[in-house]
């Protein structure tokens, strides 16, 4: 099952499967229009309806040939720019945004609506006769050209105003937050009690240090996209052992080295086969089932902001809000133990994100590349005040404690103004303060 929904995330990705479907749509519309309009009926609508349904063969042509071509003239500067779109976006953010503008509906929506209006139009064309072939003029196929025409330049105004909009630094950003967060909706959908959200974060579990482990190999390099962890309970189950994950979802794997271990007992070719199909490795890492790559992305964003080069202090400050806003879902749910047990046996042995680390994730980069700037500073400690408000959990207030004191550790040592440095005390201070309230 997780395969399909691998394969079906693969097509959303993809910059043809909506334009193809698009067309075969225009293409089945065009037959249908055609095999309505016999002989008799469209003599019938040219009779009623001289103005609309009397086109002969040369004017139905020529209508059809100038939609065509415009249309496919269109959809060549629709894909120039959308290249052009990627490669600032590209030099400007990070080229790990860029599979969000493949998979961006609009931009797919509308290379479809164009190369589907030239389909339509080929198929129409190729059905019109006049002269000695015997006349035949589909009079509603090429009556229904002209409104899928103007929706066409509907389309393409929407399509340069889109595209205006989705490079900006502050639309990437909040795209990206929006998937990240409903992957975390999707990921740790549950919000339960303290003791369940310190259990996974800590690592709480059976002592299995005395286990002989026998390493399972992966058959391919590449980035882990997917873990079917039901795969993985069935394999020890049926051979009564422990499975435990070397490499989560989002690390990196090569061929032959270490993917998984069985507790106990020697790996046949049947259990190599069976654990590495539960994993899904690909050529970069994807948000739906790692949520961590969504902050990584807007982590990349913040870190290109803040380089020399660019020095765009307005954009990491619009990565630290979404960071914050991503980090303040997270807060209040609860991370699932590492542990999945059958009847009081643990069977499989997890390798997942942790609250303090998605945390280190988010901020760690950002607070190193952050050295003198007092407002990237500030504003990460003015979000991390916001996180401590929105969880009572001991281990996770922790966390956040440690990371403020970071901050001001670096502020202490990298600004040089004793005025500047105070505003970053009293913020760190206002963050301990609420933190010893509650």
């Amino acid at each position: 099952m997780h395969r399909l929904r691998n394969f079906w995330e693969d097509l959303r990705s993809s910059l043809w499967f909506v334009p193809t479907l698009l067309v075969a749509g225009a293409v089945v519309l065009a037959v249908g229009l055609i095999e309505v309009d016999s002989p008799s009926n469209c003599g019938r609508l040219a009779e009623r309806w001289p103005r609309l349904f009397g086109a002969g063969a040369e004017g139905s042509r020529g209508l059809l040939s100038a939609i065509a071509s415009s249309m496919i003239t269109v959809a060549g500067v629709t894909f120039s720019i959308t290249v052009v779109a990627l490669a600032l976006a590209s030099s400007q953010y990070t080229s790990r945004i860029l599979r969000n503008f493949m998979r961006d509906r609009a931009n797919q929506a509308v290379l479809g609506v164009f190369v589907g209006v030239f389909a339509y139009c080929l198929v129409v064309l190729r059905t019109i006769r006049g002269g000695e072939e015997g006349v035949f003029v589909p009079s509603l196929a090429v009556l229904v050209a002209v409104p899928l025409a103007l929706v066409a330049i509907g389309f393409l105004i929407f399509f340069i105003h889109h595209v205006a909009a989705s490079i900006q630094a502050s639309s990437i950003i909040e795209a990206v937050a929006k998937e990240t967060v409903q992957a975390v909706d999707r990921l740790f959908p549950a919000e339960v009690g303290k003791a369940a959200i310190e259990r996974a974060d800590n690592g709480d579990g059976p002592d299995l240090a005395a286990q002989t482990w026998v390493t399972i190999p992966a058959r391919k390099t590449g980035y882990i996209q997917g873990v079917d962890a039901d795969a993985l309970f069935e394999v020890a189950r049926e051979r009564g052992t422990v499975v435990r994950m070397e490499r989560g979802i989002g690390e990196f794997v090569i061929e032959a080295c270490p993917l998984a271990s069985v507790a106990g007992k020697e790996s046949d070719e049947e259990s190599i086969r069976k654990l590495n199909a539960a994993y899904t490795v690909g050529p970069y890492r994807t948000v739906q089932q790692d949520a961590a790559y969504g902050i990584r992305q807007i982590v990349d964003v913040a870190l290109k902001a803040l380089s020399p080069g660019i020095n765009d202090t307005t954009t990491a400050i619009n990565c630290v809000d979404f960071l914050g806003a991503i980090l303040a879902r997270l807060a209040t749910r609860s991370i699932e133990t590492p542990y999945r047990s059958d009847g009081g046996q643990v069977r499989v042995i997890t390798r997942g994100p942790t609250f303090p680390g998605l945390l280190a994730e988010a901020f760690d980069q950002i607070r190193q590349n952050a050295e003198g700037n007092v407002a990237v500073l500030t504003r990460l400690l003015q979000t991390l005040e916001i996180l401590t408000g929105r969880t009572k959990d001991v281990h996770r207030r922790q966390a956040l404690r440690q990371q403020a004191e970071l901050i001001a550790e670096t502020a202490e040592r990298s600004v040089p103004a004793a005025h500047d440095r105070a505003m970053i005390h009293a913020a760190t201070t206002r963050g301990a303060g609420r933190e010893e309230t509650r």
